[in-house]
């Protein structure tokens, strides 16, 4: 298998999103049900994004979005402090000298540069589908970065702890790797990926693998 570029989704798969929304909402509302918060304001952006990828809502950006689930001002911007896993600043170091590195999330363009400030991302090129107005698992956002790769779609690998992104990413070409994430959507019974690895680091060895 020759790659010549890695598509990486962010949000899970590189930072923890849930423990930057629950840091944010202790410190704003020290005596709220926290874990309940979080699931509500993920729950709210799923619902949101697929309406909109199925055409039930107009396009809206991440950071309005945002602003319905957090209903406050001061933790509307809670998407833009997001914590890496530990292993994703070393592991994007050393992917990166050997591949193209494409950070390609649903979060919008100002959240997406904020995010990657915050968490220290080495990226070659970041892109949001706010360049569609759209969501993933829209095909059109893994277009995006295959247009922008300029390399063949079968020669770009996907990178995300979320079987659904993955599956997505199939559905135009891309070749997949599954990082298992506390956060993420598991692989079903009969999901095939091309990679599965418990980090960043083992991906990097299974990818130094199919090199040699």
């Amino acid at each position: 298998m020759e790659i010549d570029a890695l598509v990486f989704d962010i949000l899970g798969t590189l930072v923890d999103e849930p423990a930057g929304i629950r840091a944010a909402i202790r410190q704003a509302t020290p005596d709220a049900d926290a874990d309940e918060l979080v699931k509500q304001w993920l729950g709210h952006l799923e619902t949101e994004q697929r309406r909109i990828v199925e055409g039930e809502r107009p396009y809206a950006l991440s950071d309005v979005l945002d602003r319905e689930a957090a209903q406050t001002d001061a933790l509307a911007t809670a998407g833009r402090r997001m914590p890496p896993w530990p292993d994703t600043v070393e592991g994007l170091n050393r992917l990166a000298e050997h591949y193209p590195l494409i950070g390609l999330s649903n979060a919008s363009r100002t959240t997406l540069l904020r995010m990657n400030a915050y968490a220290g991302l080495r990226w070659h090129q970041a892109l949001s589908a706010e360049e569609v107005q759209s969501y993933k698992p829209d095909p059109a956002v893994y277009e995006l970065a295959v247009k922008v790769s300029g390399a063949p779609t079968e020669r770009l690998l996907m990178v995300a702890a979320h079987a659904w992104d993955l599956r997505g990413a199939q559905s135009v070409g891309l070749r997949t790797a599954y990082v298992d994430r506390p956060v993420g959507d598991p692989p079903s019974a009969t999901d095939r990926f091309d990679f599965y690895a418990e980090d960043l680091a083992d991906l990097a060895a299974q990818l130094a693998g199919s090199r040699a």
